[in-house]
Protein backbone atom coordinates (compact mmCIF):
# COMPACT_ATOMS: atom_id res chain seq x y z
CA UNK A 1 0.00 0.00 0.00
CA UNK A 2 1.47 3.38 -1.01
CA UNK A 3 1.88 6.18 1.51
CA UNK A 4 -0.81 8.21 -0.26
CA UNK A 5 -3.29 5.32 -0.17
CA UNK A 6 -2.50 4.67 3.48
CA UNK A 7 -3.09 8.34 4.30
CA UNK A 8 -6.42 8.18 2.48
CA UNK A 9 -7.39 5.06 4.45
CA UNK A 10 -6.74 6.76 7.80
CA UNK A 11 -8.39 9.98 6.65
CA UNK A 12 -11.62 8.21 5.73
CA UNK A 13 -11.74 6.51 9.11
CA UNK A 14 -11.04 9.76 10.89
CA UNK A 15 -13.98 11.32 9.05
CA UNK A 16 -16.13 8.33 9.95
CA UNK A 17 -15.22 8.56 13.63
CA UNK A 18 -15.93 12.28 13.72
CA UNK A 19 -19.28 11.83 12.01
CA UNK A 20 -20.11 9.03 14.45
CA UNK A 21 -19.44 11.40 17.33
CA UNK A 22 -21.73 13.96 15.69
CA UNK A 23 -24.40 11.27 15.30
CA UNK A 24 -24.06 10.44 19.01
CA UNK A 25 -24.46 14.12 19.77
CA UNK A 26 -27.73 14.42 17.85
CA UNK A 27 -28.99 11.27 19.62
CA UNK A 28 -28.33 13.00 22.95
CA UNK A 29 -29.99 16.17 21.69
CA UNK A 30 -33.00 14.08 20.69
CA UNK A 31 -33.01 12.59 24.20
CA UNK A 32 -33.08 16.05 25.79
CA UNK A 33 -36.01 17.11 23.62
CA UNK A 34 -37.86 13.89 24.41
CA UNK A 35 -37.42 14.48 28.15
CA UNK A 36 -38.61 18.08 27.75
CA UNK A 37 -41.72 16.83 25.96
CA UNK A 38 -42.39 14.30 28.73
CA UNK A 39 -41.91 16.94 31.43
CA UNK A 40 -44.32 19.31 29.69
CA UNK A 41 -47.03 16.66 29.40
CA UNK A 42 -46.51 15.57 33.02
CA UNK A 43 -46.55 19.09 34.46
CA UNK A 44 -50.15 18.98 35.67
CA UNK A 45 -50.45 15.22 36.03
CA UNK A 46 -47.35 14.34 38.07
CA UNK A 47 -44.85 17.10 38.92
CA UNK A 48 -42.49 14.66 40.61
CA UNK A 49 -42.11 12.62 37.43
CA UNK A 50 -41.77 15.82 35.44
CA UNK A 51 -38.83 16.88 37.62
CA UNK A 52 -37.16 13.49 37.09
CA UNK A 53 -37.43 14.02 33.34
CA UNK A 54 -35.77 17.40 33.76
CA UNK A 55 -32.93 15.93 35.81
CA UNK A 56 -32.27 13.34 33.10
CA UNK A 57 -32.33 16.14 30.55
CA UNK A 58 -29.64 18.03 32.48
CA UNK A 59 -27.43 14.91 32.46
CA UNK A 60 -27.88 14.48 28.70
CA UNK A 61 -26.99 18.13 28.15
CA UNK A 62 -23.73 17.66 30.05
CA UNK A 63 -22.94 14.65 27.87
CA UNK A 64 -23.58 16.77 24.78
CA UNK A 65 -20.98 19.26 26.02
CA UNK A 66 -18.51 16.39 26.48
CA UNK A 67 -19.20 15.10 22.97
CA UNK A 68 -18.66 18.57 21.53
CA UNK A 69 -15.26 18.75 23.18
CA UNK A 70 -14.39 15.23 21.98
CA UNK A 71 -15.28 16.15 18.41
CA UNK A 72 -13.21 19.32 18.53
CA UNK A 73 -10.23 17.33 19.85
CA UNK A 74 -10.72 14.70 17.15
CA UNK A 75 -10.75 17.37 14.47
CA UNK A 76 -7.30 18.56 15.53
CA UNK A 77 -5.82 15.16 14.64
CA UNK A 78 -4.74 13.92 11.25
CA UNK A 79 -4.62 15.85 8.02
CA UNK A 80 -8.26 16.62 7.33
CA UNK A 81 -8.99 19.45 4.90
CA UNK A 82 -9.65 22.78 6.59
CA UNK A 83 -13.16 23.07 5.10
CA UNK A 84 -14.14 19.65 6.48
CA UNK A 85 -12.99 20.63 9.98
CA UNK A 86 -14.88 23.91 9.85
CA UNK A 87 -18.06 22.24 8.57
CA UNK A 88 -18.06 19.70 11.40
CA UNK A 89 -17.31 22.37 13.98
CA UNK A 90 -20.23 24.42 12.68
CA UNK A 91 -22.56 21.42 12.83
CA UNK A 92 -21.72 20.35 16.37
CA UNK A 93 -21.86 23.96 17.57
CA UNK A 94 -25.39 24.24 16.23
CA UNK A 95 -26.40 21.03 17.98
CA UNK A 96 -24.86 22.31 21.20
CA UNK A 97 -26.83 25.57 20.96
CA UNK A 98 -30.02 23.59 20.31
CA UNK A 99 -29.44 21.62 23.50
CA UNK A 100 -28.81 24.86 25.40
CA UNK A 101 -32.22 26.22 24.38
CA UNK A 102 -33.88 22.95 25.40
CA UNK A 103 -32.13 23.15 28.77
CA UNK A 104 -33.37 26.73 29.21
CA UNK A 105 -36.93 25.56 28.56
CA UNK A 106 -36.52 22.76 31.11
CA UNK A 107 -35.25 25.24 33.70
CA UNK A 108 -38.41 27.30 33.25
CA UNK A 109 -40.57 24.23 33.91
CA UNK A 110 -38.45 23.39 36.95
CA UNK A 111 -38.95 26.91 38.30
CA UNK A 112 -42.72 26.68 37.81
CA UNK A 113 -42.81 23.36 39.65
CA UNK A 114 -40.65 24.42 42.57
CA UNK A 115 -42.50 27.73 42.93
CA UNK A 116 -45.80 25.80 42.91
CA UNK A 117 -47.09 28.16 40.24
CA UNK A 118 -50.68 27.93 39.09
CA UNK A 119 -50.66 27.46 35.31
CA UNK A 120 -53.92 27.20 33.33
CA UNK A 121 -54.49 24.05 31.28
CA UNK A 122 -54.62 26.17 28.12
CA UNK A 123 -50.94 27.04 28.48
CA UNK A 124 -49.91 23.46 29.09
CA UNK A 125 -51.82 22.34 26.00
CA UNK A 126 -50.00 24.90 23.85
CA UNK A 127 -46.57 24.08 25.27
CA UNK A 128 -47.20 20.35 24.94
CA UNK A 129 -47.99 20.73 21.24
CA UNK A 130 -44.86 22.85 20.79
CA UNK A 131 -42.57 20.31 22.46
CA UNK A 132 -44.14 17.40 20.58
CA UNK A 133 -43.42 19.23 17.33
CA UNK A 134 -39.88 19.90 18.57
CA UNK A 135 -39.41 16.15 19.02
CA UNK A 136 -40.41 15.69 15.39
CA UNK A 137 -37.97 18.44 14.33
CA UNK A 138 -35.00 16.84 16.06
CA UNK A 139 -35.97 13.38 14.79
CA UNK A 140 -35.78 14.73 11.24
CA UNK A 141 -32.38 16.27 11.98
CA UNK A 142 -31.18 12.98 13.40
CA UNK A 143 -32.16 10.96 10.34
CA UNK A 144 -30.67 13.64 8.09
CA UNK A 145 -27.30 13.52 9.87
CA UNK A 146 -27.28 9.72 9.88
CA UNK A 147 -27.89 9.70 6.12
CA UNK A 148 -25.37 12.44 5.37
CA UNK A 149 -22.44 10.18 4.51
CA UNK A 150 -24.29 7.26 2.86
CA UNK A 151 -27.49 8.69 1.37
CA UNK A 152 -27.30 12.47 0.64
CA UNK A 153 -30.73 12.56 -1.10
CA UNK A 154 -32.34 11.14 2.05
CA UNK A 155 -30.45 13.68 4.15
CA UNK A 156 -31.79 16.47 1.95
CA UNK A 157 -35.34 15.10 2.05
CA UNK A 158 -35.46 15.01 5.85
CA UNK A 159 -33.73 18.36 6.29
CA UNK A 160 -36.32 20.03 4.05
CA UNK A 161 -39.17 18.69 6.19
CA UNK A 162 -37.87 20.59 9.23
CA UNK A 163 -39.16 23.95 7.97
CA UNK A 164 -42.76 22.69 7.92
CA UNK A 165 -42.59 21.44 11.51
CA UNK A 166 -40.74 24.57 12.66
CA UNK A 167 -43.63 26.59 11.22
CA UNK A 168 -46.06 24.76 13.51
CA UNK A 169 -43.91 25.64 16.51
CA UNK A 170 -43.89 29.29 15.45
CA UNK A 171 -47.69 29.15 15.33
CA UNK A 172 -47.72 27.71 18.86
CA UNK A 173 -45.47 30.53 20.00
CA UNK A 174 -47.97 33.03 18.61
CA UNK A 175 -50.86 31.24 20.31
CA UNK A 176 -48.97 31.36 23.61
CA UNK A 177 -48.60 35.13 23.35
CA UNK A 178 -52.30 35.52 22.61
CA UNK A 179 -53.09 33.35 25.63
CA UNK A 180 -50.88 35.52 27.82
CA UNK A 181 -53.26 38.39 27.11
CA UNK A 182 -56.54 36.46 27.30
CA UNK A 183 -55.51 34.84 30.62
CA UNK A 184 -53.91 37.91 32.17
CA UNK A 185 -56.25 37.83 35.16
CA UNK A 186 -55.58 34.16 35.96
CA UNK A 187 -51.79 34.25 36.27
CA UNK A 188 -49.55 36.53 38.33
CA UNK A 189 -46.77 38.60 36.77
CA UNK A 190 -43.77 36.49 37.93
CA UNK A 191 -45.40 33.33 36.54
CA UNK A 192 -46.03 35.11 33.24
CA UNK A 193 -42.34 36.00 33.05
CA UNK A 194 -41.32 32.36 33.41
CA UNK A 195 -43.99 31.18 30.97
CA UNK A 196 -42.71 33.70 28.42
CA UNK A 197 -39.16 32.39 28.91
CA UNK A 198 -40.47 28.87 28.37
CA UNK A 199 -42.28 29.79 25.16
CA UNK A 200 -39.28 31.73 23.86
CA UNK A 201 -36.82 28.91 24.64
CA UNK A 202 -38.90 26.36 22.75
CA UNK A 203 -39.20 28.76 19.83
CA UNK A 204 -35.44 29.43 19.88
CA UNK A 205 -34.80 25.68 19.84
CA UNK A 206 -37.07 25.36 16.80
CA UNK A 207 -35.22 28.18 15.05
CA UNK A 208 -31.92 26.39 15.71
CA UNK A 209 -33.44 23.21 14.23
CA UNK A 210 -34.29 25.13 11.07
CA UNK A 211 -30.83 26.71 10.95
CA UNK A 212 -29.18 23.31 11.38
CA UNK A 213 -31.40 21.82 8.67
CA UNK A 214 -30.33 24.57 6.26
CA UNK A 215 -26.70 23.81 7.06
CA UNK A 216 -27.29 20.09 6.47
CA UNK A 217 -28.69 20.91 3.04
CA UNK A 218 -25.41 22.60 2.20
CA UNK A 219 -23.35 19.66 3.49
CA UNK A 220 -25.54 17.11 1.71
CA UNK A 221 -25.27 19.01 -1.57
CA UNK A 222 -21.49 18.76 -1.26
CA UNK A 223 -21.70 14.99 -0.69
CA UNK A 224 -24.09 14.30 -3.56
Amino acid sequence: MSNNRMLSWFEKRRQSRTLNLAQNQIIKVFDTVTELDKATHLFLEDKSKAEKCIERLFVYEMEIDQLRRAIFIELTKGTLPSKYREDLKALVSRLDQLADHVKDAARSIKILIQAKSVVPQEFINIFSRMTTNLVECTALLRTSIEALGDDPPKAIQNARKVDEVEGRIDEGHLQAKISFISNSEKVNAPTFMVLKDLADSIEHAADMCADTADFLLILAAGED
